[in-house]
């Protein structure tokens, strides 16, 4: 697997060396050169398979030659060894649940599938790194729990001060050990500033920083393999086409379901839904990209202001917004109305939609308003967060250790990177 720059100024490498890296020197992120393609006698042998056959499939696709076959095995096996069911909620809408791993996020696939193969590579290599990354919510706490006690790995995580949910902020910074909790007086776009600025600084290069952010193609490999696995149970009830809506902040979910479509699998369009932080509506719609400070709402794992995964997006549609038109739609959906598509789905189907759910729901409901009288496809929301389990009872008694930074002020920053660095 060789992966280029968005930026295009930085040579090839491989997928380890994307892994360890995260972001291109370049500044840009990692993309695949090539994609190898799923055929339709691959779905239709892959059908019978649970998510872990599955996604060992998928992995080996893209690994193989870099990785040994069981390798692969046992690392996709440790880390997706959870159920990614789709549901039906009412005839034709369905909800990939994405909620049952352990920090009840979809960010658990990405995280713990980094976390393994990171590690693997640094044991392999007798090395050290540093992950850094920056978090609105389910990102920090996947992370966080992915990679504790993970040899040869230190974790500095950063969010905003007020603006994660007090369980999210439990998940992340009550861990200690190797994980360092870090509360920056800002935004999740600060935060995600300060993670940038940090990799583009030559002078921790002792530190060997990496992320762990969507902006790590390592991150969004294994998501893409959920998608496949959505469309299998979806398909085999409908059939072609289907429609994905995409609860969006960072761009990094969407963008894996893209990778899964451009290596051939079957969908219609795909929706990106945004709450008021629309970037990426308004770009769809004016042909510009303008990032803005975040807004803060009640589906905060969206509130991203200034989306790093666009530019993965655009890359993989030749930096055309109007060749991104004609696959991706995208609908801002304001807090009323999330309110409201809970309300009005739970009283007609029982089923309890979490926040970001409702805004990919909604966003559904007007993308599909706009097929008059025409057949509309099956439409699959993509959802998290349940009622806790047994596992998380006296979250809220237990101490955090956090280290606060008072400022969004890169050079604060720098100096408690190089004071964990030497601690």
């Amino acid at each position: 697997m060789r992966l280029v720059s968005t930026s295009q100024h930085s040579p090839p490498v491989s997928f380890r060396e994307a892994l360890l890296r995260g972001l291109a020197p370049d500044g840009g992120l990692y993309v695949p050169e090539e994609w190898p393609p799923i055929t339709r006698d691959d779905l239709e042998a892959w059908r019978p398979l649970d998510f872990p056959d599955l996604a060992v499939r998928l992995a080996t696709r893209w690994l193989a030659g870099e990785f040994d076959d069981d390798v692969i095995e046992r690392l996709v096996r440790d880390a997706l060894n959870f159920p990614v069911p789709t549901v039906e909620v009412s005839p034709g809408r369905f909800v990939l649940e994405l909620f049952h791993g352990p920090t009840l996020a979809f960010k658990d696939f990405g995280a713990r599938f980094l976390a393994r193969f990171f590690s693997h590579v640094l044991e392999e290599r007798a090395d050290d790194a540093t992950i850094l990354v920056a978090t609105s919510g389910d990102t920090g706490s996947a992370v966080a729990q992915g990679f504790f006690r993970a040899p040869r790995v230190r974790v500095v995580v950063l969010y905003p001060k007020g603006k994660v949910s007090p369980f999210q902020e439990a998940q992340m910074a009550t861990l200690g050990g190797n994980v360092t909790a870090v509360r920056v007086a800002g935004t999740f776009d600060d935060c995600q500033r300060l993670v940038k600025t940090a990799f583009l600084d030559a002078g921790l290069a002792p530190l060997r920083l990496s992320s762990a952010n969507s902006i790590n193609v390592g991150r969004l490999l294994p998501q893409s393999f959920y998608y496949v696995a959505s469309y299998l149970s979806v398909a085999q009830q409908t059939g072609d086409p289907i429609v994905f809506s995409v609860p969006t902040g960072n761009v990094g979910n969407l963008s894996a379901g893209f990778m899964a479509a451009r290596q051939g699998l079957p969908v219609a369009r795909f929706v990106a839904a945004s709450n008021l932080n629309r970037a990426v509506a308004d770009c769809l719609e004016t042909g510009a990209y303008r990032p803005r400070p975040s807004i803060a709402t009640l589906s905060n794992a969206m509130d991203v202001g200034d989306p790093s995964n666009l530019a993965r997006l655009l890359a993989m549609h030749h930096g055309s917004v109007e060749r991104l038109r004609s696959t991706l739609s995208a609908h801002s959906i304001d807090e009323a109305e999330t309110r409201a598509t809970i309300r009005r789905v739970h009283a007609a189907t029982g089923y309890v939609l979490d926040p970001h759910s409702a805004v990919g729901w909604a966003a559904a409901h007007r993308e599909l308003a706009g097929h008059g009288e025409r057949p509309s496809p099956p439409v699959v929301t993509l959802g998290f967060t349940p009622p806790l389990p047994d596992a998380y009872d006296g979250w809220e008694t237990r101490p955090l250790a956090v280290t606060d930074l008072p400022s969004a002020e890169y050079a604060d920053f720098r100096r408690l990177l190089m004071g964990e660095h030497t601690a």
